[in-house]
């Protein structure tokens, strides 16, 4: 019986030491596979160190790969507090170097972390300051390597470009708009310290930091530089409130430049306000059109078949009354009777009340809703506006007319370039766009290509085709002849919006504009020019805005290699314009009888011989009264 219960008692021991033997190895293994991560990251925070590396932003780049925000190498200062010996000494000399108060950075240096990073005091420091501080070669003091952003433009692009904070985070513009891929992955080097924070003599782990993803734009910069020059120009020029450009090629929706005033200097932009800062107006603005808009009504109206440009007429008094209320004319005592061609040409409101009222509300508001108006366009851009528009059940036979000649509604200058690009690109309303492609920065590898949107189908190709010509006439015998080009098919419309200030029409200030397009035929740009209330000249959209557009149309011929062509409407000219006349063609001619031909002209003769072989420009071509030719004789 007694050594039955010692063998109980053995066997109870031999089976306490089993089970305990396998809660050992269960622990063990539970540590070694599921607690591993959690204390390595322990036992690591007690000796390992890592000194950041900022990764580089993506840059940012023109279509044609011209680099327009990248990043240059500063310094930034980091301390390892553990690793200070003389605290009092090194807070000293810090604050004296980076120009703040010793208590100020003895606290930096005296904090209880493994890392501090001096901010923002030691952030991007300039060259003289980072060898300062090097120099001193105390311990635990440590220059990194940082990115800063810059933009080689300056001022140029702001807007769409954006701006990045002190921590290389997009806080606007594309920079916030794609900061996901802008941004790039930290690296680090790691290192390995004692109990106390000294640095240990075992190798370091260099952990490489990964640049962001580049973006390309579908900005030419050539063009925006063209579209800034002007944009300087009419502020120095006329004092106004607030300028925009955007150039948009109407066959895909790509914004090709845009640009406002005020602007800032992304590289700078602490020194403006956010008021500045956060207005892209191209896209944020939101007014009334004014007579631009008249092109969206005009192409309802030729879709519908509710007039009849050539054979239908319309007698303009100067006003209309529609339902009592009167509305005017901007011409005293009228147009006359006229062809709806040129009510067109003449920018005619009754006429165009008329066209409004023809077509009646529901279907009025049917094809401005289908162009876009009153919703956003979806352009790439934060910040965009929707635009206001009446409610249809609460529009009555007034405001179907003033909406029809573009008062009343307010629309954004992005809504209005991408409609009237649907209105003349064969009827296709695009979404706009600004960002080409995505860019892998190490191996340059395309990532992502954006392509073409199509939104809707708006009106027909008859209809586009005759819109195109009627604007091409606009600016050939119209209201837009101070955006003709000699030798290149220009269409266009003016616009002029009396503002609303304190809930009425102001009589002072209006908002020029002019929407343009060339070549005519088949259209590769549209420049929007908005000028609100410049000083010191009529306020017309043609006398204003319209020479703006053919400025930028002009330098976009030669940006886009736009050609020639002999087949546009030639130019009513008027006594206040410079005269431009139909060169002859002289080829195989005598020389003598081409001298009698070529009379009045500025006649430059090269090689010998009594005949012309050759002559510059070509014939048919429009030059001045009295400009050069060139003959080559035989």
């Amino acid at each position: 019986m007694f050594f039955n219960k010692i063998h109980i008692r053995i066997r109870c021991v031999y089976l306490f030491v089993i089970i305990l033997l396998i809660a050992v190895i269960f622990k063990v293994f539970y540590i070694q596979v599921f607690s591993y991560d959690k204390l390595k990251k322990l036992s690591d925070s007690l000796y390992s160190r890592k000194l950041p590396i900022a990764a580089d932003r993506g840059e940012i780049l023109d279509r044609n790969g011209e680099v327009l925000a990248t990043n240059i190498t500063t310094t930034s200062l980091v301390l390892i507090p553990r690793q200070i010996v003389d605290k009092e000494q090194v807070a000293q000399d810090l604050a004296d170097i980076l120009g703040v108060t010793y208590e100020e950075m003895y606290r930096h240096v005296s904090k209880r972390e493994s890392i501090e990073r001096v901010h923002p005091e030691g952030r991007r420091l300039d060259y003289e300051t980072a060898e300062k501080i090097e120099n001193l070669g105390y311990d635990g003091v440590y220059l990194v390597k940082e990115s800063k952003r810059y933009y080689p433009y300056g001022d140029l692009l702001s807007h769409v470009l954006g701006y990045v904070g002190i921590d290389n985070q997009g806080l606007s513009g594309i920079e916030l708009q794609y900061d996901e891929y802008l941004t790039g992955e930290d690296g680090s080097i790691k290192y390995f310290s004692d109990g106390q924070g000294s640095r240990l003599k075992m190798s370091e782990v260099y952990e490489a930091a990964t640049s962001g993803v580049s973006i390309q734009l579908t900005i030419d910069i050539e063009l925006q530089k063209a579209i800034e020059s002007e944009l300087d120009n009419v502020i120095s020029k006329y004092q106004a409130d607030n300028a925009l450009i955007v150039v948009q090629d109407p066959q895909s929706g790509e914004i090709l430049a845009m640009a406002s005033r005020p602007a800032f200097d992304s590289n700078d932009y602490q020194n403006f306000s956010t008021e500045v800062i956060n207005r892209n107006l191209p896209i944020w603005k939101t007014y009334e059109p004014g007579s631009t808009f008249k092109i969206i009504t005009l192409a309802a109206s030729l879709e519908e078949k509710t007039i009849d440009l050539f054979n239908d007429t319309f007698s303009d008094s100067g006003a209309v009354n529609v339902d009592g209320a009167t509305l005017h004319c901007w011409k005293h005592g009228g147009h006359g009777a006229q062809t709806y061609l040129q009510v067109v040409e003449n920018s005619c409101n009754p006429g165009f009340v008329n066209m409004g009222l023809k077509l009646g509300t529901n279907t009025l508001m049917k094809y401005i809703r289908n162009f876009g108006f009153g919703e956003k366009t979806g352009i790439d851009l934060n910040g965009e506006a929707s635009g206001i528009l009446f409610k249809e059940e609460k529009m009555g036979n007034v405001e179907t007319a003033t909406t029809a000649f573009g008062q009343g509604i307010s629309v954004t200058p992005i809504q209005q370039i991408t409609a009237v690009s649907a209105a003349v690109n064969g009827g296709n309303l695009y979404i706009p766009y600004i960002v080409k492609s995505l860019i892998d920065t190490e191996t340059e590898t395309v990532l992502d290509v954006t392509e073409k949107k199509l939104r809707r189908k708006v009106i027909s190709k008859d209809t586009s085709d005759l819109v195109r010509y009627t604007l091409e006439s606009v600016v050939a015998n119209g209201t837009g002849k101070n955006a003709y080009i000699e030798n290149y098919r220009v269409g266009g419309k003016t616009g002029t919006a009396q503002k609303v200030e304190n809930g009425h029409y102001s009589t002072s200030s209006y908002i020029l504009s002019f929407i343009g397009f060339m070549p005519a035929d088949n259209p590769q740009i549209v420049v929007y020019v908005a000028v609100d209330s410049p000083h010191n000249v009529t306020q017309y959209g043609g006398t204003v805005s319209a020479p703006i557009a053919k400025n930028v149309m002009k330098s976009a011929i030669d940006i886009l290699e736009i050609k020639p062509s002999k087949e546009g409407m030639p130019k009513e000219y008027t006594w206040l314009d410079e005269k431009y006349v139909l060169l002859p063609d002289v080829k195989g001619m005598a020389l003598e009888e081409a001298k009698k031909v070529l009379k009045g002209f500025n006649v430059i003769y090269s090689g010998n011989g009594d005949k012309i072989a050759y002559q510059s420009p070509e014939a048919g071509m429009y030059i001045k009264e009295s400009g050069n030719v060139v003959l080559m004789l035989n």
